[in-house]
């Protein structure tokens, strides 16, 4: 199905990146891809493979050295570093596997600090929502070491959606959960794209984790190799055979 501007919420066309100075490593390598408004991708690969480079030059927290990004209509590369700053606050959200939490705020502050650092008031309807859909209502005055790890990363779930970003980032959202409490988060991200119409970029390592995706791009050596639509746990790891015939360990999907 073909993708008018519209229905798209994030763009890469032609993007190249290279780190390092006299033996140069190429980290993206002539990369186009399109993520549609309103669905779930995860970005998989092998370490070094360029799925990390991908999803910070996508939201804007690295510049490639050529080719172009776009979020939404908006031209990423010609921006100043103050408008970058300015279009992360406002129209893209971030969730890391380390949460990044701010230990010395309670939990509706880490909710509220995006909106409080972009001078915006947030909608009190839509953060009374967000709360109750992440379940956190009753932790509000709770500090970050007052939680557990799925709580904490609830946490970071909410205070990335609270602003009503086009695009969510999620860079190994899981990859500190026990396998209950992953199942749990994965579930909540599904949730927010199928109730609030969220798009979400996800990276991850987990072919489990990517099941909950409408759509898995696969990268080697900074180029894309597959795009597969749904395709489930074991598809997605026959096609990310290790080498020597080894496969990625698959655990049941739950939720």
């Amino acid at each position: 199905m073909s993708l008018t501007p519209a229905d798209i919420a994030v763009g890469l066309d032609h993007v190249h990146k290279t780190y390092g100075g006299d033996q140069p490593v190429v980290a993206l390598d002539d990369v186009s891809v399109v993520f549609a408004r309103g669905t779930m991708t995860a970005v998989m690969g092998p370490s070094g493979s360029g799925k990390s480079t991908l999803l910070h030059c996508a939201a804007g927290l690295d510049r490639p050295d050529s080719g172009t990004v776009r979020i939404g209509p908006t031209d990423l590369s010609s921006m100043s570093e103050k408008r970058l700053t300015e279009l992360r606050r406002g129209r893209v959200g971030f969730v890391f596997q380390a949460f990044n939490l701010v230990g010395a705020l309670n939990v509706e502050q880490n909710i509220l600090l995006p909106s409080r650092l972009s001078g915006r008031r947030p909608d009190p309807a839509w953060v009374a929502e967000v709360i109750g859909r992440v379940g956190l209502g009753e932790r509000l005055r709770h500090r970050p070491s007052q939680l557990s790890g799925g709580q904490q990363q609830r946490v970071a779930i909410a205070r990335a959606l609270v602003t009503r970003p086009e695009v969510m980032f999620c860079d190994e959202p899981t990859g500190a959960l026990d396998t209950r409490t992953a199942a749990e988060v994965l579930a909540l991200l599904r949730s927010v794209v199928d109730r609030f119409g969220q798009t979400v970029v996800m990276v991850t390592h987990d072919p489990v984790a990517a099941s909950y995706a409408d759509r898995v791009t696969v990268l080697a050596d900074g180029r894309i190799v597959r795009d597969m639509a749904q395709p489930g746990a074991e598809r997605i790891a026959e096609h990310l055979a290790l080498p020597g015939g080894r496969r990625p360990s698959v655990a049941s999907r739950e939720g």
